[in-house]
């Protein structure tokens, strides 16, 4: 998700307690912490982390993208909308303890990520969604099962549909019938 994350996940990547394959994804592109170096810190693989409770509906990131997520989120409010954060970190072994607190607590569901959308990380959440009979309505953005031209980063997940003004339109969608509180006092 930034730099602090990324430098964490390489100093765990090379522990001598780390002894299965380990993969990193990050993207390509600018930063967003002016202050990157950070302290380096162990991450249990696969744990992910709340960064927002929220009501009503519940979003799932996976990597950069979880930064589009936070921009949607502090946009929403002004909606009356108030979305939980998770940051599941990994898409393999997801957070099953983090998923079970998630499908317990939300019915509408939106996954986040900077990969495919069809056998990605929102597909591993409709199958653990499956597996332990959840009931959800779930939105996996990202990368679409398609060709996708040459742009800057910027423009690339404007057309895949995954930054921050399309994250806010789906929870928008999701959302649709639910007047806030907020929208009444108005």
């Amino acid at each position: 998700m930034n730099e602090s994350e990324l430098r964490n996940l390489m100093y765990t990547a090379q522990l001598e307690s780390t002894n299965l394959t380990f993969v990193i994804r990050y993207p390509r592109g600018e930063g967003v912490m002016p202050e990157w170096k950070t302290e380096m810190k162990e991450i249990k693989i696969g744990t992910g982390r709340k960064l927002k409770d929220g009501s009503d509906i519940a979003i799932l990131s996976l990597g950069h993208p979880g930064n589009f997520a936070a921009a949607a989120i502090r946009d929403l409010k002004n909606d009356g909308l108030n979305p939980a954060h998770y940051d599941m970190r990994f898409a393999k072994p997801l957070d099953e303890t983090l998923l079970h607190e998630v499908f317990s607590k939300f019915e509408k569901i939106i996954t986040v990520e900077d990969g495919t959308v069809v056998g990605g990380f929102g597909s591993a959440v409709l199958e653990f969604m499956n597996e332990h009979n959840y009931k959800a309505e779930i939105k996996i953005l990202g990368i679409p099962d398609r060709l996708v031209e040459h742009g800057t980063p910027k423009e690339l997940h404007h057309e895949c549909g995954y930054d921050a003004p399309a994250i806010k339109e789906a929870v928008l969608e999701m959302m649709k019938g639910k007047v806030s509180v907020n929208t009444l006092l108005q």
